[in-house]
């Protein structure tokens, strides 16, 4: 009965290979599961007539299969063991005493399956993805420009200091002694995702540390102050922004710090925190005690929804902290990705910091132009928006904002000049009057949302002939990191122009020509021996619709039929950036590689607005005003996992000096995503930053699994890692105390759009007591 069981299996499993396998080989994919279908078949076969042919044929099968995979990826055991699994699992099953007496021919089988099992051991010591090295630890300079005048131990704006390094000069905590942080203080801010609550409600924030005080908000936009040491509450002011359906996010990434040079001690709002909210206000708080500094804009809040065309009523917002310099509050703004062409401008406004005033306007839909907007006057429909944080040289005068694109991200019918040429770019504006000084595209053309995503992060650098050049360096979701003096925007580490491929729908075009930075963490195309699943299955399917897809690598156009997206619009970075050590002037980052698909949908063949069908970053981007809405998704398989194989998350150290990455390590566990929680090391994505240290270390949350990590800077090894509460999707920063103690710092929130647990922790880590 279990023989005849058996083989009903057996030829079940050659009917499913064999129909998959004949799809896949007409798409011009691989014959393999078309040959182990007929394996398959012909041991059930002979299983029925219990005929010791069965289990040789078996063999032949598992050993066909060790082969062909082993020709395809090599000693890659995430690869191998999926590809080949199931079918030794069978084998294992088919040696069992009630089948393999009953059949003969068990040696051969045996022999099979044991050359499997020692390929499986051998593979599962071997990292093909590892990338081993040690950056260098000399000091290149001894006393470098950290864009800030501040205490050692304070962190006053979002990268610490205006130019966004994420660099703490601390240096009591070091990779001999890291092993030994313990948790200080846990603070609950009591603002926890609520059900109604959009989707991507996510706690993004870095704090700020100003003497003895932390500053951040909540997703809710809540300000809070906490004692650095002590973790205890000090204020709360609460905004009352409510819930909105129409936000596409909820988040607050930070807060901005001010202290007036001019204001007598202790006089009200001498220092003050300036909160950004969901409702498209700025609301000027006293950093003493969280009352209103009734001076600034209308009563301490000025409303952001002047100027523009239409009501921003969760359309419209400032997810990332403002910009404080030169006596004025920087703003950029947050649009709802590809709900409608009717959005609002992407204006970058800057305001007197005391009173609110309007000083200049630069809208890259009216660049020339950035004296105040007058009254009843509107900035430009849906112009590009910088939706991330800038970074500002006060010596040079300059802010460097990054720009993303303008909606729908997908189509790029009907741009404007100014629309081409300031999309996906790095813009250099006067700080004084808002004029452009510079601007340096990341993406020609942009139809993938490739915005640029990241603060920028400035650095002077050290040539070889001991020149030191200002320079900026800045990440882009494509993987691309762009060196580039900051006085002019041109290439410190060359930049090339490489071709792209064409295809667009008839009423777009493509750039012939997309440019790629000699620094780039960008991946390979994919090709079908990348596809991957839990087992042969899954596999086979996410093969199947590799080939159905459109695509010819990096920069392949939307279509009607679909089309994969790699580097997907996640991002290879992200809003996170990288943290750059300005003393050895190198840098770490956590790459991240997620295939997404798109696929442009005739407006005619969109259903009417309803539940889950308007604007969003996934699904159905219904683009209304537009000839084609788009579906956005991530290119999973039917199980809901990635279709291309992992690593999906590194980390990643690489020589600012010479342009090389020196060393690339898996990252995270699936202990978290999977249905058991299983702490295989596959190397997962992530959405947050890094920090370094003066000490030597590396700290990042970000992974989709919960956890905290220090790394080796030098070699990026994992030094320590601690278990978070929920997801850990924010930014640490350190900082010190008046007792002298270092602490590190992460908030554990969680993030809507990845799935990671919600949370409202504030977790401080310092040394134990000598």
């Amino acid at each position: 009965m279990l023989i005849s069981i058996t083989a009903l299996l057996f030829a079940a499993i050659a009917i499913a290979l064999g129909v998959g396998g004949a799809w896949l080989a007409a798409l011009g994919g691989s014959w393999y599961y078309i040959i182990a279908a007929l394996g398959f078949l012909l041991t059930a076969i002979f299983l029925f007539k219990r005929r010791p042919a069965a289990l040789w044929i078996y063999a032949l099968v598992i050993l066909g299969s060790l082969g062909w995979a082993v020709y395809e990826i090599g000693f890659d055991w995430w690869q191998l063991g999926t590809r080949g699994g199931v079918i030794v699992l069978l084998g294992l099953w088919l040696l069992a005493p009630w089948i393999s007496r009953r059949t003969g021919g068990a040696l051969p089988l045996a022999v099979a399956v044991l050359a499997s099992l020692a390929v499986a051991g051998y593979s599962m010591l071997q990292d093909p993805h590892d990338i081993a090295g040690s950056l260098p630890t000399e000091q290149v300079t001894a006393n470098p420009d950290l864009g800030g005048n501040m205490p050692p131990g304070d962190w006053r704006q979002y990268g610490r200091t205006p130019y966004g390094q994420r660099y703490s000069p601390l240096d009591q905590i070091t990779p001999e002694n890291v092993g030994s942080l313990r948790v200080a203080w846990t603070y609950q801010t009591g603002d926890i995702k609520q059900p109604e609550d959009i989707g991507e409600t996510t706690y993004q924030v870095t704090p700020l540390k100003v003497h003895d005080t932390l500053y951040l908000c909540t997703p809710h936009n809540w300000a809070i102050a906490v004692d650095a040491t002590t973790g205890k509450e000090k204020w709360k002011y609460d905004p009352n922004v409510g819930f909105n359906p129409d936000r596409q996010h909820q988040t607050c990434r930070g807060v901005s710090y001010y202290a007036d040079p001019a204001a007598p001690p202790g006089q009200a709002c001498a220092e003050r925190v300036y909160l950004p909210t969901s409702d498209a206000r700025l609301i000027a708080l006293d950093a003493a005690n969280g009352q209103i500094c009734s001076s600034f804009a209308d009563n301490g809040t000025l409303h952001l929804e002047q100027g523009m065309p239409y009501n921003p009523a969760g359309y419209y917002y400032s997810t990332s902290p403002p910009v404080v310099a030169e006596g004025k509050i920087i703003v950029g703004g947050a649009v709802n990705d590809n709900y409608s062409i009717h959005q609002q401008s992407g204006v970058i406004r800057a305001f007197d910091i005391h009173t609110g005033a309007l000083i200049w306007n630069w809208d890259s839909g009216n660049p020339d132009e950035t004296t105040p907007l007058p009254d009843g006057q509107k900035y430009t429909v849906n112009s590009p928006n910088s939706w991330s944080v800038s970074s500002v040289d006060e010596n040079l005068g300059l802010i460097y904002v990054p720009l993303g694109n303008r909606v729908p991200d997908q189509l790029g019918m009907g741009r404007s000049e100014h629309v081409e040429k300031y999309s996906s770019s790095i813009v250099a504006l006067d700080l004084n009057t808002g004029q452009v000084r510079w601007v340096h595209q990341t993406v020609h053309h942009d139809l993938w949302d490739m915005d640029v995503p990241a603060q920028p992060v400035l650095v002077d650098i050290t040539k070889e002939d001991g020149a030191v050049v200002p320079a900026l360096v800045g990440p882009t979701k494509q993987g691309d990191i762009y060196v580039l003096d900051r006085r002019t925007g041109e290439p410190i580490i060359p930049v090339e122009e490489v071709p792209a491929p064409s295809g667009a729908i008839p009423e777009d075009f493509t750039s012939p020509t997309q440019p790629t930075s000699g620094l780039t963490f960008s991946p390979p195309p994919l090709t079908e021996k990348d596809m991957w699943g839990v087992t042969m299955f899954d596999q086979l399917i996410c093969r199947i619709e590799f080939h159905k897809l459109k695509y010819e690598g990096r920069y392949t156009p939307p279509s009607l039929q679909g089309t994969i997206v790699y580097p997907g619009n996640f991002g290879t970075f992200n809003w996170g950036s990288v943290a750059v050590d300005p003393v050895r002037q190198v840098m770490f980052a956590m790459p991240t590689y997620l295939a997404f698909t798109s696929k442009l949908v005739p407006r005619a063949e969109v259903p009417p607005p309803g539940e889950g069908t308007k604007g969003s970053e996934q699904g159905l981007n219904r683009n209304e005003g537009a000839p084609y809405a788009v579906l956005l998704n991530p290119f999973l398989s039917p199980l809901g996992i990635p279709c291309q194989a992992p690593p999906w998350g590194y980390v990643a150290g690489a020589n600012l000096r010479t342009g090389k990455i020196v060393y690339k390590h898996k990252n995270g566990t699936i202990r978290d995503i999977s249905p058991i929680p299983l702490p295989f090391e596959v190397g997962v994505p992530g959405i947050g930053g890094p920090m370094i240290t003066a000490g030597g270390v590396a700290f990042l949350g970000a992974a989709v699994d919960d956890y905290f990590r220090a790394y080796d800077l030098t070699t990026g090894k994992q030094l320590w890692e601690a278990r978070l509460p929920a997801g850990g999707q924010a930014t640490p920063m350190s900082y010190t105390t008046e007792d002298g103690r270092q602490f590190v710092l992460i908030v554990a929130g969680g993030h809507g759009s990845v799935g990671t647990k919600p949370g409202d922790y504030v977790i401080a880590y310092t040394l134990p007591d000598s």
